[in-house]
């Protein structure tokens, strides 16, 4: 079955949550004669994806999927190989030529085949951008997701691939944090900005939902859920199918049991063993009959966390910055200030090392020194 998520994204520009002038740049971007590379930034579930799914669908056509290369850079970075993986993505099958510099049939077939399922062109009409005299058939879209992982090195050659192959590929990346791309790959973008949304417009595409499903929620359960998602539109599509399909839209306090079970305790519990001086806590326990020297206290914590729910060190930093700017830590400015500091060190450490482990480790020590003064 698929999910709400993919059947209910949006197929056309105008279906964006959007202000009028994201629109029409979207709309002059993917249906001009000379489309730019495109840098998609903003905060999680505000449809960078699915922008990028509706660029690669006007520019190539319906066929636009078996010419779009997605390569996750986030993935790459925490992979064993990851500089091998990534000259084979840009380089494939051992070929003398990089993907942005090849050309493929598809261009000339896409408009003779029927493609299954095709939802149309997001603009409302197909870009035919076939005359030679003016106008470039592009034979493939390279997305770069996460590129704020790719590092320096692999961004500038990136930059000298955009130079070279501009006359058959169209490069679009996204990103959380456009400031972590190099100035030479952002001057050779058009950077297109998405903002977490409003709730009220969150409000307005979940009752849209609601009414296609003929659902019965609880009076307020809308607006409950678009309260939680915090602008973020894929947490609060998910959050109301979750809650259709397990028939717990009846009940507001559904909502609340939901995300009260789904908030990390073990992420307070890490923060509250550090202030207690207790980040290396080794003691012998008794396993499959044998005394093992084990690792508790903060760090034991942590590797659970990471090894047994799956977290990256990004996600840990995180889930310690919400904990800390809720509030519920109840800290004194000073001390909090200092934490805040030493967190936002450990943040732009994390994302340079590969590492990540011993970043997250000394944090926690701040944290430890910080709390026994």
């Amino acid at each position: 079955m698929t999910s709400w998520l993919q059947s209910k994204a949006p197929i056309r520009f105008t279906d964006l949550l959007v202000n009028d002038s994201v629109i029409e740049t979207l709309q002059t971007a993917s249906t001009g004669s000379n489309p730019p590379h495109l840098l998609l930034s903003g905060p999680a579930g505000v449809g960078k994806t699915a922008v990028m799914r509706m660029v690669a669908r006007q520019l190539l056509g319906p066929g636009w999927q078996s010419t779009t290369h997605i390569l996750n850079a986030k993935d790459l970075s925490r992979m064993a190989g990851a500089m091998k993986i990534f000259e084979e993505f840009i380089r494939p099958s051992g070929s003398g030529h990089n993907l942005a510099g090849l050309t493929s049939l598809d261009i000339f077939t896409d408009s003779l085949a029927e493609v299954p399922d095709d939802v149309g062109p997001p603009s409302g009409q197909e870009t035919f951008n076939l005359d030679s005299d003016g106008r470039v058939k592009l034979s493939r879209i390279i997305v770069i997701e996460d590129a704020d992982y790719l590092g320096n090195l692999r961004q500038a050659y990136l930059r000298r691939m955009m130079e070279q192959s501009s006359l058959t590929s169209r490069f679009i990346f996204t990103t959380t944090t456009p400031s972590r791309l190099i100035e030479a790959l952002r001057s050779r973008v058009q950077h297109i900005r998405l903002s977490r949304y409003d709730n009220k417009l969150i409000e307005q595409r979940l009752a849209r939902i609601v009414n296609e499903e003929n659902l019965q929620p609880a009076r307020g359960m809308i607006g409950d859920i678009a309260h939680v998602s915090e602008g973020n539109i894929r947490k609060a599509v998910f959050l109301l199918e979750l809650l259709s399909k397990r028939e717990l839209l009846t009940d507001r306090r559904n909502l609340l049991n939901l995300v009260s079970s789904t908030k990390v305790r073990e992420i307070q519990q890490v923060l509250e063993e550090a202030m207690r001086g207790r980040v290396h806590d080794w003691r012998w326990e008794k396993t499959n009959g044998r005394n093992m020297r084990t690792l508790k206290g903060a760090m034991g914590m942590l590797d659970q966390l990471m090894e047994q729910k799956n977290f990256e060190a990004e996600d840990i930093v995180n889930q310690f910055h919400k904990l800390l700017t809720e509030g519920r830590m109840n800290l004194d400015d000073v001390l909090l200030a200092k934490i805040m500091i030493s967190l936002a060190n450990c943040e732009v450490s994390v994302y340079k090392t590969s590492q990540p482990r011993i970043e997250l480790e000394r944090f926690l020590l701040d944290v430890a020194s910080y709390s026994a003064r």
